[in-house]
């Protein structure tokens, strides 16, 4: 399939799948254990419906979004999302530039495999820096000295990695840390089967963490990976997030929220933003579809923080819906992804484009004129309740 033939999601997914090997996809793909809560985050939007509205011209949807006093010509930005060098080589920059093209936010993954310095130059006003808070607090605190240094203007501090996983794709395909891969011989000859990828891969940077090699160094270790084996995951807590506030002069996030409660406290502290997200199922199996909290969170916050949403979208009405529930903001990850792992830069343009383009044919399907003028009028009770016995 050629990329002009790409027309949704689940195109662009198996593009990626043919390009990469095994061992690569499932690492994009995967879950932890069962995988249930993978499942969840994609049938919660299945079970809603979006009542249209006729009678209006919305032919031509305002889509233009303001977030922290900067306007975004769409109403979602791009993810954070690890490791990508591991999929397409360079592939954090070719993600920012199409973020900074289309006048979306990309928010760096503080796993990512370019430094923030390089993304932040690449997408002027556009980045937004995730960190992962180490167990030396310092190395957060020296970060966000380094993003106020590029002009980065928004942190967003992911909490959803306490503690470890259990990812069992990555543990077969002989994952054996964050910072280890030794796969089988079984996964390394599929991997033969991919040589386009396989020579990006042995000419590249390959599984690494450039943002981190500054610190690996001042600890004396020669291996980025290993150290930040020895830093994460540890758990945040609400000192921490008050020391961040008082420290940050800039927007402050929390990624991860997925209690009323812990999206109220947040509020209460400061915070800017929160993101209803439960890492796109690939933390806690059990934990419940991000878009069945999504309405609750918008109620207990308010607007004493902006709500913003990732997990689970596949669609293009998928941004609409959460948009409806409450969520200011959405964020994409495996989309993109998908993208730039099936075909590079133009790849990730042609993901943006398409989820643009859904947004836009589903607002002038139900007749929405604007992104501000959806709440939860425009969303139906549960499908299958809503279909009777």
């Amino acid at each position: 399939m050629r990329l002009e033939q790409a027309i949704n999601f689940d195109d662009l997914r198996r593009m990626a799948k043919r390009h990469l090997p095994k061992v690569a996809f499932d690492f994009i793909e995967g879950g932890v254990e069962d995988e249930g809560g993978l499942v969840r985050n994609v049938t919660a939007f299945e079970r809603r419906c979006l009542v249209p509205r006729y009678f209006v011209d919305a032919s031509k949807p305002e889509m233009a979004t303001t977030l922290f006093g900067k306007t975004y010509s769409q109403p979602f930005g791009i993810a954070p999302t690890g490791a990508i060098s591991t999929f397409r080589r360079g592939g954090d920059l070719m993600l920012a530039r199409a973020a900074h093209s289309a006048e979306l936010p990309f928010v760096i993954s503080g796993a990512s495999t370019a430094t923030m310095e390089d993304i932040a130059a690449a997408a002027p006003g556009h980045a937004w820096l995730q960190i992962y808070v180490a167990k030396d607090r310092r190395i957060a605190d020296d970060m966000m000295t380094r993003a106020k240094a590029t002009g980065i203007s928004t942190i967003v501090i992911t909490v959803d990695t306490p503690g470890p996983n259990k990812r069992e794709r990555n543990l077969r395909n002989g994952f054996q840390a964050i910072r280890t891969l030794r796969p089988t011989w079984k996964v390394r000859f599929e991997a033969l089967r991919h040589p386009r990828w396989l020579y990006e891969y042995a000419t590249g940077p390959g599984l690494t963490a450039s943002n981190w090699e500054k610190y690996a160094k001042a600890a004396g270790m020669a291996n980025a990976l290993d150290f930040v084996s020895s830093q994460l995951p540890t758990p945040v807590s609400w000192a921490d997030i008050e020391h961040f506030r008082k420290i940050w002069n800039g927007t402050l996030v929390v990624k991860g929220v997925m209690h009323p409660d812990d999206a109220r406290a947040a509020a209460e502290r400061g915070v800017d933003g929160v993101i209803v997200s439960n890492h796109g199922g690939r933390q806690l199996d059990r934990s419940p579809a991000p878009f069945d909290v999504l309405p609750h969170i918008a109620e207990a916050v308010g607007d004493k923080a902006t709500v913003m949403f990732d997990s689970g979208i596949r669609r293009g009405a998928d941004i609409v819906a959460a948009l409806a529930a409450g969520a200011k903001f959405c964020f994409v990850g495996r989309w993109t992804l998908y993208g730039v792992a099936a075909a590079a830069e133009p790849g990730a343009h042609h993901a943006v484009n398409m989820i643009r383009d859904e947004i836009t044919k589903t607002m002038t399907q139900i007749g929405a004129p604007s992104v501000a003028a959806l709440d939860r009028t425009w969303l139906h009770e549960d499908m299958k309740a809503a279909s009777g016995p």
